[in-house]
């Protein structure tokens, strides 16, 4: 790693972050010698503002980056490990530092740029602040090391202490995970650790390269248009088409057959993919005179179009009911994918919280490094009865409240914990009701107020009750009123 001997007022002075009553030659001068001293360095070195704007790179940090230095001059650095199109965009966020950096601490961390074959190449920097006459961090400068980092120590070579350390795991983690998704099958937001995920983007992948019929079987909230999309978007627009979402709930035929139309064509038949997708949604409310006509039509060009459906259970319970037709289940389902609730994918709350959130910076503003392990924690316990998207409401929710660099568990909305501490107490078992036991009761209540009205004539409260006076003195033996 290469440092410097000087201090941080130093280096500030000469990269012009000086104090009031520094004279403007001199500022120029020590400026000018430092960019001539930063430039002969061997090793990456960038300088970010408080805005976290590069504001100076050096040559070899724009050869490792693999672009100008001059091009990276005003790029804004947020971070997060989301996917950019922009490609100075994602270099930039590939070299930003931690958010604490920001805040005034000196620390190292992972910074990485695409190697061959659009592999990230890791490496480890020191981020050091700098500071104005305030006492305030006014930059960040940055040295990178001029060796790569070997796979196995990408995870443990942040060295910003225990509360940030699953943070920064995550954050490489999920680095990777996109980095591996990247690429023909745009599979980067089906994020996961657990096997049932495993099997989904399996499934995902045997979709998009073909063009067979798709249904996505899921709760509310589990992600199924999210899938259909990834698996429409996963080849070249030129190839694809046009993404055509249909609400079953309220299409009809005329609906159904305009698009279809404009679909495929006077001809009724598309000759390959560039079509389009038809996607949709709740097909299980689809009404019995869309089915038979969205089932004549299928019937009469297979596989001409493809057709991307979800749904929340299975069709074939639906068709036990006669509320769908079975011929139409086997023309969507050539493929069927189950998205599992997240409540059974527990492992893959934290890495799917940390992409949230770091979607979130790379929005902008606010930056944040991540969760505490508390907070953590209390997410893994959540039921999650609203799965992803209330996952990611719940981050969003969150993010606007922490001020710190990580959320806490304070920051969590109060829902998240207030159901922890239900689960940690223990449930009554529900008491059995004996029902002849209370409508003796409820009996017995209404003997002795309409003896109290008779005042004690049975007679009269036999009349009271509707009842005759034998069968009133019987009861009262039965229930221990007379003896």
């Amino acid at each position: 790693m290469t440092d410097f001997a000087i201090g941080r007022w130093e280096i500030a002075a000469r990269l012009g972050f000086l104090p009031v009553g520094w004279r403007m030659a001199q500022t120029r001068t020590l400026a000018a010698e430092l960019v001539r001293l930063l430039a002969s360095i061997a090793a990456p070195v960038y300088v970010l503002d408080d805005e976290r704007r590069v504001v100076y790179a050096n040559r070899a940090c724009g050869s490792w980056l693999g672009v100008a230095a001059e091009e990276l001059i005003g790029r804004v650095c947020s971070f997060h490990s989301s996917p950019i199109v922009e490609r100075l965009d994602s270099i930039a966020a590939g070299i930003c530092p931690p958010p604490e950096a920001f805040a005034g601490e000196r620390l190292r961390g992972v910074v990485s740029a695409a190697g061959e074959n659009g592999k990230a190449v890791r490496r480890l920097a020191e981020f050091i602040p700098l500071f104005n006459e305030r006492e305030s961090c006014a930059a960040v400068l940055a040295i990178v090391a001029t060796v790569d980092l070997p796979e196995d120590a990408v995870a443990t070579a942040d060295n910003s202490g225990d509360a940030a350390a699953e943070s920064a795991a995550l954050h490489e983690r999920l680095r990777s995970f996109h980095a591996a998704l990247r690429g023909p099958w745009q599979l980067d937001r089906l994020v996961g650790v657990s096997p049932a995920m495993e099997r989904v983007r399996a499934q995902a992948r045997l979709a998009a390269n073909s063009n067979v019929a798709v249904l996505i079987i899921g709760s509310p909230g589990s992600g199924r248009q999210h899938v259909a999309k990834a698996i429409h978007y996963s080849q070249p627009a030129a190839e694809t088409g046009r993404l055509v979402p249909l609400a079953c709930a309220s299409l009809g035929t005329e609906l159904l057959r305009s698009t279809l139309s404009s679909l495929l064509g006077r001809d009724g038949g598309a000759v390959d993919r560039s079509a389009g997708t038809l996607l949709l949604t709740d097909v299980h409310e689809l009404a019995a005179e869309v089915q038979a006509e969205l089932a004549e039509r299928l019937a009469r060009d297979p596989a001409r179009l493809r057709i991307v459906s979800t749904t929340t259970g299975l069709l074939e319970d639906r068709a036990a009911l006669g509320e769908f037709r079975p011929d139409l289940i086997c023309a969507l389902s050539t493929i069927v994918i189950h998205l599992p609730p997240l409540a059974e994918r527990r492992e893959d709350v934290p890495l799917l919280a940390q992409m949230f959130l770091e979607e979130l910076n790379a929005a902008g503003g606010k930056q944040l490094r991540g969760f505490s392990p508390e907070a953590l924690d209390q997410l893994a316990a959540y039921p999650w009865p609203g799965n992803i998207d209330e996952l990611a409401e719940m981050v969003r929710e969150s993010h606007e409240r922490a001020e710190g660099a990580h959320v806490a568990t304070a920051d969590l909305p109060p829902r998240i914990y207030l159901a922890a501490a239900a689960n940690r107490r223990p449930r009554r078992d529900a008491e059995p009701i004996d029902l002849e036991k209370y409508l003796a009761g409820i009996e017995l209540e209404l003997i002795q107020r309409a003896l109290r009205l008779a005042k004690g004539n049975k007679t009269k409260a036999a009349r009271l009750l509707g009842l005759t006076r034998p069968r009133l003195y019987r009861r009262m033996v039965q229930l221990g009123l007379e003896h």
